[in-house]
């Protein structure tokens, strides 16, 4: 049996513009900790100004894991992610660090957290089959998926090609749809003891700063960005061409939309978007709300008063 008292882990969580990065950066430095990504954006290489990674000058010294480790053409599930989350985990705790896991993106932190089911492997011979009917019939997949496995379709987004697709590919290989298969032999986290800090500000002020991030991100040279990524070599299919503000920026640069439609755009579905973090983490268990947003000193305060109670040393 081992007795080994259990590691604390502050984990920030919350909607998208909500200050997380601003409040993981102030635990880390009041607790000799380290960073852990937890965007399923910020792990591409290249894909900087639309995913508000922090600039390596504005880390403060702190050090950050999981943030540009992938080419923007490579596959990366939410299982390869819980597996290096959890080797960085065990690497900084080895070291004497304090890991603070920061990220909105919820079915990463629940693949860490609580573990993935053990789904089958991919069948290529199958995709190849579901890419060839979406290349003919746009969002076919999504429509079946709806028939097969309602569930599922409600949790993914109609754009979403590659999720939609898995969630078609266990449904066809397991004859069961993947609603039911979640709880199928997980292997939760061991060894640590989250404690999630939830950031909830007002939604009409976390709307406004959403617009007003919008429009800074095109200003400060979305557009431009794209077009380097495409004179590099990345395929405009790359995943992360299919995210809020690089879709709409990928269409300024192929002439589909101009640049006050991306805005407009961008700012709608961003706000849709935080709508549905909010609503994905609400059924987290054993999360602290703190009203407000990560860079206010009070918010900031409250949390670490939270963290202090389980006696990180």
């Amino acid at each position: 049996m081992n007795d080994r008292p259990l590691i604390p882990l502050p984990v920030v969580l919350g909607p998208t513009g909500s200050g997380k990065s601003e409040l993981a950066l102030r635990i880390a430095l009041a607790l000799r900790g380290e960073i852990v990504n937890c965007d399923s954006l910020q792990v591409y290489r290249g894909f900087d100004i639309g995913t508000a990674k922090v600039p390596a000058g504005e880390r403060l010294g702190i050090a950050h894991h999981l943030i540009d480790m992938i080419e923007p053409v490579q596959l990366f599930t939410a299982g390869d992610y819980a597996r290096l989350a959890e080797a960085a985990l065990r690497e900084i705790a080895g070291r004497g660090q304090v890991p603070v896991v920061a990220g909105g993106t919820g079915f990463y932190l629940r693949a860490l957290l609580a573990g993935l089911f053990p789904g089958p492997s991919r069948d290529e011979t199958l995709r190849a089959r579901l890419e060839r009917r979406e290349e003919n019939r746009p969002g076919s997949l999504h429509r079946i998926l709806k028939r097969l496995d309602p569930a599922a379709s409600a949790r993914i987004h109609p754009n979403d090609k590659n999720k939609t697709m898995r969630a078609l590919e266990v449904r066809l290989i397991e004859g069961r749809p993947l609603s039911a298969l979640f709880e199928r032999g997980r292997s939760a986290l061991t060894g640590f003891r989250p404690i999630k800090l939830g950031l909830d500000p007002p939604r009409e002020l976390l709307y406004a700063r959403l617009n007003a991030r919008a429009g800074a991100i095109f200003e400060r040279g979305l557009v431009d960005e794209v077009r380097h990524l495409l004179a590099a070599g990345v395929p405009r299919g790359a995943k992360p061409f299919e995210s809020l503000g690089y879709r709409q920026a990928l269409q300024v640069v192929e002439g589909t939309i101009t640049l006050e439609q991306a805005l407009e755009s961008t700012c709608l579905e961003t706000r849709r978007y935080a709508k549905r973090q909010i609503t994905w983490f609400r059924k987290e268990h054993d999360v602290h709300w703190i009203p407000g947003f990560g860079d206010d000193a009070r918010v900031q305060a409250q949390a670490l008063a939270i963290v202090g109670a389980f006696e990180i040393t």
